[in-house]
């Protein structure tokens, strides 16, 4: 039996670059939502527009991407590997950030069409992120 603590078995300090990365894209798609929505200006004018859409999402990215392992040894390894991961973190990650958007802004309210854009439109962003990153490196 390991002695190494769980967060240490999920967390692989040379899998940095793949979490930096996992950020911006993040960012980026949430940007590109928001975008649908509002105008560079509005969120110029008001950046709790951003804020609002994408930090419930980056926190539960925040919260699952380590516990699920997607900065784990494996997570750094390979596209093979790499990928999976990312996306078993993504679904939980979106879940928690469904969840905080509907209690932080409840005039919002839960549509299940943009749940499943969420899903799928992070899960499918991830994936070629890192996909890039293992071509590229």
């Amino acid at each position: 039996m390991s002695t190494q603590s769980f967060m240490k078995q999920r967390l692989d300090a040379s899998t940095w670059p793949i979490a930096v990365g996992d950020i911006i894209a993040l960012l980026a798609f949430l940007l590109a939502g928001t975008l649908q929505h509002s105008t560079i200006t509005e969120i110029q004018m008001n950046p709790e527009i951003y804020l609002f859409a994408a930090g419930p999402f980056i926190l539960g990215w925040l919260i699952a991407a380590p516990l699920i392992g997607a900065y784990s040894p494996g997570g750094g390894s390979a596209a093979n590997s790499s990928i999976p991961l990312a996306i078993r973190s993504w679904v939980p990650a979106a879940i928690i950030g469904l969840v905080v958007r509907v209690v932080a802004v409840p005039e919002r309210g839960f549509a299940p069409v943009f749940a499943g854009i969420m899903l799928v439109g992070g899960a499918v962003v991830l994936s070629v992120w890192r996909y890039l990153y293992f071509q590229l490196r």
